[in-house]
């Protein structure tokens, strides 16, 4: 099993679905873990015997002044995001801002922010999506944010490295998570749609947190050690069929 012991890592978006698995398996793990999120009280939920720091990271101030208090860090693992479905043509300016805050503006500011906070040979991984390596009707917002992920992944790689310090994005396919339920609940067919998204990969069906979890594990433990500036599909295959 791979090991986190001594590592102190912070977790965005710690308050539920990948987020909330990451914490409880990094802590099973051996990790010490800074939980980030914007309800207390579902961060205290995740787990309760560790640090919870309420935070909207879309929000520059706010996260510049966590950074300036915060304690090193071994690893992040910036989970945060939000999914507005809808097409370019479709998708209000205020959404699509919504989106890109919550998915790609977050994101870029703990870097920012916290990059100086990260010690010598540290890892960070970013939560991308498979749909931003591949186009699908009706989310464009989210794809362009996860697509802008991938690539802020590789410019932190180069940027980072003569500190030994890594990143890398992990791309899932659809994972049963709440955002994946409220998009269910809110569809005149949630029966049919779950099907559509089970189907869409060889494995038929959706993956879930704790598989993705697992990879970010290893991507934060020194076993990846050589691993930096990949993108690395976790998707029951869908990516490898399109």
């Amino acid at each position: 099993m791979t090991s986190l012991v001594g590592k102190r890592i912070l977790v965005t978006g710690a308050g539920s679905g990948i987020g909330r698995a990451a914490v409880r398996m990094f802590r099973d793990r051996g990790a010490e873990l800074v939980l980030v999120g914007r309800q207390l009280a579902a961060l205290q939920e995740s787990l309760p015997d560790a640090e919870h720091v309420v935070l909207d990271h879309t929000v520059d101030a706010a996260v510049a002044a966590f950074a300036g208090a915060c304690g090193a860090l071994d690893g992040m693992f910036l989970a945060a995001g939000a999914l507005k479905t809808g097409s370019v043509e479709g998708t209000s300016t205020p959404d699509f801002d919504t989106v890109l805050a919550a998915n790609l503006k977050g994101t870029w500011l703990m870097a920012h922010h916290l990059g100086p906070r990260l010690r010598e040979g540290a890892s960070v991984v970013l939560v991308g999506s498979n749909i931003g390596l591949r186009a699908i009707p009706e989310s464009a917002a989210y794809s362009v944010a996860k697509a802008g992920i991938h690539m802020l992944a590789k410019v932190l790689a180069l940027e980072w490295a003569p500190r030994r310090i890594r990143c890398n994005a992990i791309a899932p396919g659809p994972v049963h998570t709440p955002m994946v339920e409220a998009r269910l609940t809110a569809s005149a067919d949630p029966m049919g749609d779950l099907a559509k998204l089970s189907g869409v990969n060889p494995l038929k069906r959706l993956g879930t947190s704790q598989e993705v979890a697992a990879l970010a594990a290893h991507l934060l433990s020194d076993e990846s050690a050589w691993t930096t500036g990949a993108v690395i599909t976790i998707d029951g295959g869908a990516d490898a069929s399109y």
